[in-house]
C-alpha cells in the first residue's frame, strides 16, 4: 500500500469515529502533533502545582490545606498520567522534562502569573480549573486513545479542584468587606488569562485546523471559549461576583454571552517567556530537579541490584 492509500485509509478511520492505539499505522506528522500537544500539558501539569503549592502553608485552617495538598498532588499524577502517553510513541519522559527545563518547551501561559492573595486559590479553582475541564471534556474524546483515556480520570479531578475553588470563593464572597474586595480582585487579575488558556484565535491558530481534521480536537479554540463563557457568567452572578469586561452581555439572538477583546499581544509576550513569573516557574522546576537527583540515582541503584 502506498503512502497516500495509507493516509487516505487512516483518514477514515479518524471521520468513522475509530480510536488510533499506539502501535496501529499513523502520519508521522498525526504522531508529532500529538507529542507537542501531550508534553505541553504535562509540563502545564507540573509547572502549575507551583502557584497553589506557595500558599500550603498559608491555607487559613487545617481543612482548606488538606484539600489543597491534595490538589497539588493531583496535579503531579495529571502531569504523569500525560508522560506516559507520550512514551507509548518512544518518547522518553526525561527527554520532555530535558525540554522544558532547557527552557525549549511549552507550558500554559497562565501559570506565569503570580498569586498575590489566598483569593488567587479560590479563583484558579473555580476559573483555571474550570477552563480546563471545558477543554479537557473535549480532549476525552480525542482519537487517540491513551491520551483520552487519562482525560477521563483527569477531569474527574478537576471537577473536585474546581468544587474546592468555587466554595473558597463563594465563602469570601460572602465574609467582610475586605474578603469581598480581595475576591473580586483576584477575579480581575485572573478573568483574561483564563480566557487565553484556549489558546489564540481560530483564524490565528496554526495547529487546530490539522488537529480537528484529525479529531485530536473536536472543537475549536474559540468555541470553547465561548462555552467557558456561558458556564462561569451564571456563576459569577451566583455570588455577586462582577467579571472584568464592559462588554459583556447576553445576545438574545444568539443565545450566547457576548464578551469583549482579549489582550494577545499580552498572552503571546508572556508566552514568549516575558511573564511576571516565567522565570521564576523555571528556576523553581529546575532547583526540584537538581535537588532530587539523589532520588532518581538510588531508584536506579535500586533497580539494577534488583534486576535479576
Amino acid at each position: 500500500m502506498s503512502e497516500e492509500q495509507k493516509l487516505q485509509e487512516f483518514q477514515k478511520r479518524i471521520d468513522a469515529g475509530e480510536i488510533i492505539e499506539p502501535k496501529d499505522w499513523m502520519p508521522e506528522k498525526y504522531k508529532k502533533q500529538l507529542v507537542r500537544m501531550m508534553s505541553q500539558h504535562a509540563h502545564s501539569e507540573i509547572v502549575g502545582m507551583l502557584p497553589e503549592g506557595n500558599w500550603i502553608t498559608r491555607a487559613p485552617n487545617l481543612r482548606r490545606k488538606m484539600a489543597l495538598i491534595a490538589k497539588v498532588q493531583d496535579e503531579a499524577g495529571h502531569g504523569l498520567y500525560i508522560y506516559s502517553a507520550t512514551e507509548s510513541f518512544g518518547v522518553s519522559r526525561q527527554e520532555l522534562i530535558d525540554q522544558l527545563l532547557e527552557g525549549k518547551a511549552k507550558y500554559s501561559s497562565i501559570f506565569n502569573y503570580p498569586t498575590l492573595t489566598w483569593a488567587d486559590i479560590g479563583v484558579i479553582g473555580w476559573l483555571v480549573d474550570g477552563a480546563a475541564i471545558v477543554n479537557q471534556t473535549m480532549l476525552a474524546k480525542s482519537s487517540f486513545g491513551p491520551y483520552a483515556r487519562a482525560m477521563i480520570r483527569i477531569c474527574k479531578e478537576e471537577n473536585f479542584h474546581k468544587k474546592q475553588g468555587f466554595e473558597i470563593v463563594a465563602t469570601l464572597a460572602d465574609g467582610t468587606d475586605e474578603q469581598k474586595t480581595m475576591v473580586q480582585d483576584a477575579v480581575n487579575r485572573w478573568w483574561q488569562p483564563s480566557l487565553m488558556m484556549f489558546g489564540p484565535p481560530d483564524n490565528d491558530s496554526p495547529n487546530s485546523a490539522e488537529l480537528m481534521r484529525w479529531k485530536v480536537k473536536l472543537q475549536s479554540n474559540d468555541d470553547l471559549r465561548q462555552r467557558f463563557v456561558d458556564l462561569t457568567v451564571p456563576q459569577a452572578k451566583a455570588v455577586n461576583l462582577t467579571l472584568p469586561d464592559p462588554d459583556l452581555k447576553f445576545n438574545e439572538e444568539t443565545g450566547h454571552w457576548d464578551f469583549g477583546k482579549i489582550d494577545w499581544d499580552e498572552f503571546w509576550r508572556v508566552v514568549k517567556g516575558s511573564g511576571q513569573m516565567n522565570k521564576a516557574r523555571l528556576k523553581a522546576r529546575r532547583d526540584a530537579h537538581k535537588n532530587g537527583a539523589w532520588v532518581r540515582e538510588a531508584a536506579e541503584a535500586y533497580a539494577a541490584k534488583h534486576k535479576n
